[in-house]
């Protein structure tokens, strides 16, 4: 005899009314050899002599079979790999999704474009019900309730994130969640959520059900942003103080970047959120070189944003981080053109240094060369010893490149006279390189010229 307790969340849930009378005839029927009892649930509380097999997500080739077994209509291409990939092969989803898919006669662009737009109210059967109320049910049992009014809003935390939440950050990102080892806990034993390489994560299709659909209403996501941005509150290079500890960011930086693309996309005119737009790509250049999605949304700030220069600086240095030199000159220039137009001299400067150095890379000596000199001259007259020296190490190293070697040498050497016996971090930084320079380029000069 086979007897089977389909979705036996409730009649096991240990919170749940006349639990105890249930697993008691649960466990006598265990014990008999001629039944096998089969159980299926979201919560672990089973009896100690059931075998407990984990189900998984499926493989591509088992979602598109069982889709198809459903769905007969029309042909098969591959691109219903990337709506079945939306709902992380989940099995109960992918039936749905077919039911619905066979139901209405839809083909698959049809299907992806509705998925899209409704997310999981797609999934939802007349005949079969839906994904929805399978997981609202999940949220009503007596176990999910104990855990207090904050589980829901944390659940649609958890959703928000594309990563999920970071245990070993929960200490700083959700202060306010006082028993969050303990209701993670159980999210985990109601197969609300999963541990994956130490984040608490959730399927696809429970993400776009719980997440919430205004950002700005929920509380405690709104705590969570904050605490993401007061993480982020300085830029650090590796000559500062506190780099080592800002690299939490190379972990995190998926959900940091979701976060800024919905809160940027919310509340666009908002300088706060772009100044942090701005550290966070500067962190990713230290951390974690890689483009970001944020770029077409910076380009198209109005000129007058207060964050649009430092954020397109951000962003070249990031196009120059994985050698696309070409998008970075152009990001910089559009850059230098703001800072023109502001009449600031320092920034205007350090536009000019980094686009010298661009040039350099691309082999564009000569546009080089008369940036460095610009930039030099203006740290010059703000009395930026230290910048002036670094720019004159570029422009030395440049007119080498370009066969100008006295002027190189001049370059060079008023480098090292800036220094002038005083520590100049950023002079200091190239003197060794400077030494090296002076020597290599004594060796290339006739005898009479060096004792000259």
């Amino acid at each position: 005899m086979v007897v089977v307790l389909d979705n036996a969340e409730s009649i096991l849930d240990p919170q749940g009314p006349g639990t105890q009378e249930i697993c008691t005839v649960v466990n006598e029927l265990t014990r008999f050899s001629n039944i096998c009892v089969c159980i299926t649930s979201r919560i672990s509380t089973i009896p100690s002599d059931c075998e407990i097999l984990e189900i998984p997500t499926l493989s591509v080739e088992a979602a598109r079979e069982t889709f198809y077994r459903i769905y007969k209509w029309g042909e098969r291409p591959d691109s219903i790999n990337e709506v079945l990939r939306q709902q992380d092969f989940h099995p109960p989803s992918i039936i749905l999704l077919a039911t619905v898919a066979r139901y209405n006669k839809w083909d698959v662009d049809r299907l992806a474009k509705e998925r899209e737009e409704q997310q999981t109210g797609v999934l939802h059967a007349q005949h079969s019900g839906s994904l929805a109320s399978t997981i609202e049910l999940s949220l009503s049992s007596p176990l999910f309730r104990e855990l207090g009014p904050d589980a829901r809003e944390l659940l649609g935390v958890v959703a928000f994130f594309p990563q999920g939440i970071n245990e070993k950050n929960a200490d700083w990102l959700l202060p306010i969640i006082t028993d969050r080892q303990n209701i993670f806990d159980k999210f985990c034993a109601l197969s609300l959520t999963n541990r994956t390489n130490g984040f608490i994560t959730m399927l696809a299709p429970l993400r776009d059900h719980l997440r919430p659909k205004d950002p700005t209403s929920s509380l405690l996501l709104g705590v969570t942003k904050e605490r993401y941005f007061s993480q982020l509150s300085a830029y650090t290079n590796p000559d500062e103080p506190g780099f080592k500890e800002s690299q939490w960011i190379a972990s995190e930086d998926v959900n940091f970047e979701h976060l800024l693309g919905v809160f940027t996309s919310i509340d666009a005119d908002s300088r706060n959120v772009w100044d942090v737009c701005a550290v966070f790509m500067s962190r990713l250049y230290w951390h974690k070189p890689r483009l970001v999605t944020l770029g077409p949304k910076i380009e198209a700030l109005p000129d007058g944003h207060p964050s649009k220069p430092q954020c397109l600086r951000a962003l070249s240095f990031l196009f120059n981080s994985i050698g696309n030199w070409a998008e970075c000159k152009r990001i910089f220039t559009h850059d230098l053109k703001f800072w023109r137009e502001r009449e600031d001299d320092h920034q205007i400067a350090i536009t000019l240094a980094a686009l010298s150095d661009i040039n350099r890379d691309m082999g564009h000596r000569k546009e080089g060369i008369e940036q460095a000199k610009e930039a030099s001259e203006i740290l010059e007259r703000l009395g930026d010893a230290a910048g002036q020296a670094a720019c004159l190490v570029s422009l030395a190293g440049l007119l080498d490149m370009d066969g100008q070697l006295d002027a190189a040498e001049e370059a060079a050497s008023h480098a090292i006279d800036l220094e002038n016996g005083e520590e100049l971090p950023a002079c200091g930084i190239h003197r060794v390189n400077l030494a090296i320079y002076m020597t290599k380029r004594a060796t290339r000069r006739k005898p009479s010229t060096i004792l000259r």
